[in-house]
């Protein structure tokens, strides 16, 4: 249900634009699907070890000490969540708006409006019970799947008819542009963006039932190759509607599938990024609020941010904390600006996190892991993470600069707020 968000209809553009043929645009949706696999079941290993909510940030803070914690929560809390949620909440309005503005780009203010109305109505649901948050979650991810298996059956149909000339291999590897080792980094991030939330289990792990028996190794072995599987062939039905150039100039691709090939049920795509982009906020909501719970826990936030409602027991102080940052950046900041430098934040820290597995293992080798992987996965992902993120600071070093700057803003908040001890109760 986080996994599959807005990036589904928004990366393939990205992905093709990138990689110059079609065939590599489909190797490189299978690959991203198997570094995300990778990548989960070192979290899979971690999240049963350190079994505290709050995923990389509890796992960081406990391996690495407090000030890594603290970066990657500063970091999370001021940029990366709110700019993820304040993007996909604007992706929900202006999908919900097309049919109300059909031959322009909907209004600033309708869309901002919409936007924060849907972001406070979320709030509230995750404030008042746990159950309806993840009820709506099931309901949307049931509702996007079958958004997204309609645009694979319609391509399956396509394929039956013969329509298919974009995937023989004549065509699929016929390259309008020679790409570079930076082109296929930067392919990979756009595709990565849309695997982006394989993670997001390991921030609720103290609410798992069954988290190290069961239900956290489950949950990824159901989901990972479930998601490769809808976003490979909903790539390739795009391709038996499409050529490339359509693809590339279109701004909406799932739109412009539905154009094509569902006449009068056009209207089922709009509506179904609707629905993919309210349940990804509803995610977002609900992991980003256990993240400042863990770290108010830890003394590394507001102690007020770890209270949980005595009846409800849903963490409210956390999840306003967390709307009232994505209505300021929604108000103040250029968010298609700064959700680059989220993504190089992001990798940053998976890669930081999945170091701190290896040395782990080299600290503390006896500890009881119910699951524990074979080393050459964390080291495959590692050396993956590295390629990726060597070439991001070689195509995009001042994205990636303001990044790490971001990043470093938080050491002397942390020597000011966590480690000066007595400090005058003023301050």
């Amino acid at each position: 249900g986080n996994i599959i968000g807005s990036g589904i209809f928004i990366s393939p553009k990205g992905v093709l634009e990138h990689t110059g043929s079609v065939g590599l645009a489909l190797i490189i949706w299978v690959l991203g699907g198997g570094v995300a696999a990778l990548g989960s079941l070192c979290y899979a290993e971690l999240g049963v070890t350190i079994p505290k909510s709050g995923g990389d940030y509890s796992y960081v803070t406990e391996i690495f000490g407090g000030l890594a914690g603290f970066l990657l929560l500063w970091s999370a809390v001021l940029i990366m969540y709110p700019t993820s949620l304040a993007v996909i909440a604007l992706t929900f309005s202006n999908y919900v708006l097309q049919p109300v503005f059909p031959n322009c780009i909907p209004p600033y203010n309708a869309s901002r409006i919409l936007s924060m109305v849907c972001l406070l109505l979320l709030t509230w649901v995750n404030s008042s019970s746990v159950r309806w948050a993840t009820r709506i979650q099931d309901i949307f991810t049931a509702g996007k799947l079958l958004a997204l298996a309609l645009i694979i059956i319609v391509g399956f149909i396509q394929i039956f008819k013969g329509n298919y000339e974009e995937l023989t291999p004549s065509h699929a590897f016929n390259f309008w542009m020679t790409p570079t080792v930076g082109h296929l980094a930067l392919a990979f991030l756009q595709g990565s963006f849309a695997f982006s939330g394989w993670n997001f289990l390991n921030y609720v792990t103290e609410e798992l039932v069954d988290p190290c028996r069961q239900n956290l190794p489950r949950a990824i072995f159901i989901s990972i190759p479930l998601v490769t599987f809808v976003y490979t062939f909903t790539n390739i039905a795009y391709f038996t509607a499409m050529s490339p150039q359509e693809l590339l100039s279109s701004n909406a691709v799932a739109v412009t599938f539905g154009e094509k090939l569902l006449g009068y049920f056009s209207w089922v795509m709009p509506v179904s990024v609707a629905l993919s982009t309210f349940g990804g906020i509803n995610g977002y909501l609900f992991t980003s609020s256990r993240l400042c719970f863990s770290g108010a826990r830890e003394g590394h936030l507001p102690s007020l941010l770890a209270m949980i409602h005595v009846k409800h027991c849903t963490p409210i102080p956390a999840l306003l904390v967390c709307c009232l940052a994505t209505l300021v950046i929604m108000l103040v900041g250029d968010t298609y600006t700064l959700i680059n430098y989220v993504s190089f934040i992001n990798y940053l820290c998976y890669g930081v996190t999945i170091i701190g597995l290896i040395v782990l293992r080299w600290k503390k080798p006896k500890i009881f892991r119910p699951i524990k992987v074979n080393l050459l996965i964390p080291i495959t992902y590692l050396a993956f993470w590295a390629f990726l993120l060597i070439f991001s600071l070689y195509s995009e070093p001042i994205v990636c600069g303001v990044g790490l700057i971001i990043i470093l803003t938080g050491v002397p908040v942390f020597f000011l707020g966590v480690y000066w001890r007595n400090k005058p109760k003023c301050v």
